[in-house]
């Protein structure tokens, strides 16, 4: 082999060695550069979490975070002290919702009710008994009975038609003895209470709509609202599914108050966010509620607020009426003080032109001098008295009974 072709074969050798050499020195030089731009990177990506930017600022804060979190064991601390390990951490225990109430029975309710209703301090039977009960009346005697009916609120002309029937009765005009004169004194003013007038709600009765609308209304102070959820209970104690509509928005406590009544007994209350809110849009969505629910019952509180007649029958007229957008609203229950007597009566003719009554409430009866309230509004409106409130607990709210009535104001 000539000497030119060894110095080309060592020359070919030279170049692929050194292109050798280049090619792993670039690819060396391109890992450090790949591993620094990912190192760069990741810290960025640190400082970005933790909100300062800094690649060293997010090291530390997540170091620091890390130290604290992490709970000491039973090893030495900063002054060479053993300490005891830290409890860890317990969970809160799972809040149990209250219990809920078990309202009373209705044939419970009637029966301790027509007993607290004989225990309590009414004049008014007394008194007539009392009168009628001497040998021989005088008209001075008549014209007490006459007023004493009239104290009690029974109104004038109840209270005349109750005298003359009195008068013309041989068990009072014949010197019958006490127990005749108390029967005959029984018999009347059952007559005049009616004891054959169906007091039944309409939810109760036979082909009732379901759900059944009650709407509640009343000025305020009459107990309306606490009435609505003692309803609610009433139903719910005869095995009822009801829902609660808080319609009384321009009184700030109203909604919170029947929310309470409802809570107790596990009753829904569609109500505002927002004191003052329209009082029908709260109906509407408390009557689709109960439709969707299919509830058996829906009770609808409203404001109390008498303003002015024409205000007062332009907000309940259209309570009513976006309500019967979804459901027919079956009843109008108005509920009446019976402390307040003949004074409750003027309120009384304005709800019933306003919306329509289909039936009284009397709250606060016990020991009310003014029991003839029940025969008065009866009259008045020409509707029936359906419920009576003989005290501030909660199931103290029941059916009316004419005969337990009579017998609680004669005993």
């Amino acid at each position: 082999m000539d000497m030119n072709m060894i110095l080309a074969v060592v020359g070919i050798v030279v170049v692929v060695v050194a292109l050798i050499a280049v090619s792993v020195w670039m690819q060396k030089s391109r890992k450090k550069d790949l591993d620094k731009a990912l190192d760069r990177s990741g810290a960025q990506t640190v400082g970005a979490r933790s909100g300062t930017g800094q690649p060293k600022a997010a090291f530390e804060s997540v170091a620091e975070s890390a130290t604290e979190s992490k709970p000491e064991s039973s090893g030495t601390s900063g002054t060479g002290t053993s300490e005891p390990a830290s409890e860890p951490e317990q969970p809160e225990p799972i809040k149990t919702a209250k219990a809920l109430d078990a309202p009373e029975s209705v044939g419970s309710r009637m029966t301790r009710l027509k007993a607290k209703l004989a225990g309590s301090a009414n004049p008014f039977g007394k008194a007539l008994f009392n009168i009628l009960a001497k040998d021989n009346l005088s008209e001075d005697d008549w014209q007490d009975v006459e007023d004493t009916l009239l104290l009690a609120d029974v109104g004038a002309e109840a209270s005349e038609r109750l005298v003359e029937e009195l008068r013309t009765d041989a068990r009072v005009t014949g010197k019958a003895d006490a127990s005749e004169v108390r029967a005959a004194l029984r018999d009347k003013l059952l007559d005049v209470v009616g004891r054959d007038t169906d007091r039944r709600l309409n939810a109760d009765k036979e082909g009732a709509n379901k759900p059944s609308v009650i709407i509640m209304v009343g000025v305020n102070g009459t107990g309306k609202t606490t009435t609505a959820g003692k309803l609610a209970r009433l139903f719910v104690a005869d095995g009822r599914k009801v829902v609660l509509g808080a319609a009384d928005t321009f009184r700030a406590a109203a909604a919170d108050q029947l929310e309470t009544w409802g809570a107790r007994v596990n009753v829904p209350v569609v109500r505002s966010d927002k004191d003052g809110a329209d009082p029908a849009s709260v109906a509407f969505e408390a009557s689709a509620k109960a439709k969707a629910d299919n509830a058996d019952v829906l009770i609808i509180d409203t404001a109390g607020r008498l303003q002015n007649k024409a205000n007062l029958m332009d907000e309940l007229g259209k309570i009513r009426r976006v309500t019967e957008k979804n459901l027919p609203v079956d009843e109008v229950l108005l509920v009446l003080d019976a402390t307040t007597g003949q004074n409750g009566m003027a309120q009384a003719k304005v709800f019933a032109e306003a919306i329509g009554v289909t039936g009284v409430v009397l709250s606060k009866l016990d020991g009310s001098a003014k029991g003839g309230i029940v025969v008065s509004v009866q009259k008045e409106l020409g509707v029936p008295v359906k419920l009576v409130g003989l005290g501030e607990g909660p199931d103290d709210l029941a059916p009316f009974d004419p005969e337990g009535f009579v017998d609680g104001i004669l005993d």
